[in-house]
């Protein structure tokens, strides 16, 4: 290894990028959902043939982890990449839009496999000079179906570390189109929130529209509920400590001339501690109930807890940082001020791992920051050329790490 173990890694990176926009192209075209992927998988398979890797495939999901063992042992480092898609339709316009219907790369987790695949790549071409282990993890079922927590739950950690050391660090990329391209991003501490969803159901009594009096209206409470809400956060929850309740649909009633029993809010809620996540949701409960019973009326609240706060460790966000500003200058290297109020699966392995997320800015060339599509719109597009940045970043982050550990 060079004295500066960066030496090289963004020539290489860019040598990496035809590749890789094959493979996000050909992902692209063919987006699959939730934690059961078989053709992404086979290329993601295809794409790491020939490495020398130690592949293992997930029994109970399309998960893929891929071992690059190092010229000399040392401390396990595992990169990520999601590899599913939204349930939603593509009006992009691309030539290598999605063909499946209802199905788009909308958050784009294709250019995040094809940016890893690329990674792999490199370091397996650089592992004589590697002290240590890197761990590629392809991790289906980011939006919304645990694959990460499934994935641990199938032994991620003991696979990756599987006759050396542990894993000692981890390490994820998100691209953003509403970033300009080429720009990392991140933070330590909280970077992305918690998602949980809540279904209050405003339990009345049925009756003749034309004669309310006789029935107990639970679509006024429930309107009452929405606002209320919205006043519970900004006068009980703390601003330097932020949450966001959204309700999000509203649901009741079949004709205009009858007054229904029930009426249901269906909801979000983000917040960026642990803290204010329990505290919010007991609000919730408490102000539905107090408002139903005001009126005459019940609510049945349920929440479903969703993904935890995304923490970044310290010392891991600024190796990340620390790593960008060396690769790209310290310019693109930028520290964000605060979190986003989006969720990340990725949280359950920084649970049990230290480590961190960075953002990879992709907005495309020539468009305007008010114009970009951002992630989970039917238009998104990204910046490929940005992916060049996004494999030299996950590289260079392994390689400081397992080079610092070599020089201790």
């Amino acid at each position: 290894m060079t004295t500066d173990a960066l030496d090289g890694v963004l020539d290489e990176a860019g040598a990496r990028l035809d590749d890789a926009v094959a493979l996000r192209r050909r992902l692209h075209e063919h987006p699959e959902l939730g934690n059961q992927l078989p053709d992404t998988r086979d290329a993601v398979l295809e794409a790491l043939d020939g490495l020398g890797l130690e592949v293992t495939l997930s029994t109970t999901t399309s998960g893929v982890v891929a071992v690059l063992d190092g010229a000399e042992p040392g401390p396990t480092v595992l990169l990520r990449g999601d590899m599913d898609a939204l349930p939603m339709p593509e009006d992009t316009g691309l030539e290598f839009a999605s063909r499946v219907e209802g199905a788009m790369h909308a958050c784009g987790h294709d250019s995040h496999v094809a940016m890893l695949a690329g990674t792999a790549k490199l370091l397996a071409a650089r592992r004589g000079a590697l002290t240590g282990r890197v761990a590629f993890m392809f991790q289906p079922g980011e939006e919304g179906h645990d694959g990460a927590k499934m994935m641990l739950e199938d032994g991620l950690l003991a696979t990756a570390a599987a006759g050396a050391e542990p894993v000692s660090m981890a390490f994820a990329v998100h691209q953003s189109p509403t970033i300009p391209s080429g720009i990392i991003a991140t933070k330590g501490s909280s970077l992305m929130a918690s998602a949980d969803t809540f279904l209050v159901t405003v339990r009345g009594r049925g009756g003749h529209a034309s004669m309310p009096h006789h029935a107990s209206d639970p679509i006024p409470i429930a309107c009452e509920m929405v606002g209320a809400f919205q006043s519970m956060v900004t006068r009980r929850v703390d601003v330097f400590d932020p949450a966001v309740v959204t309700v999000a649909r509203i649901q009741a009633g079949t004709t205009s001339n009858v007054i229904p029993e029930t009426a249901e809010l269906y909801g979000t809620v983000r917040t960026v501690s642990e803290k204010a996540r329990d505290a919010v949701l007991a609000d919730i409960e408490q102000v539905a109930r107090g408002i139903a019973s005001a009126h005459g009326a019940t609510a049945e609240i349920s929440v479903l807890r969703g993904y935890p706060v995304t923490v970044n460790d310290v010392d891991a966000a600024q190796l990340a940082l620390d790593t960008a500003g060396r690769l790209l200058g310290r310019p693109r290297a930028i520290e964000m001020p605060t979190p986003v109020m989006g969720a990340e699966d990725w949280s359950y392995v920084l649970q049990q791992v230290p480590g961190s997320m960075a953002f990879l800015g992709t907005r495309p060339k020539g468009v305007a920051p008010r114009d970009t599509a951002p992630n989970h719109s039917n238009r998104m597009v990204l910046d490929e050329d940005a992916m060049a940045v996004g494999i030299a970043t996950y590289a260079g982050v392994a390689l400081s790490w397992l080079d610092a550990a070599r020089r201790t």
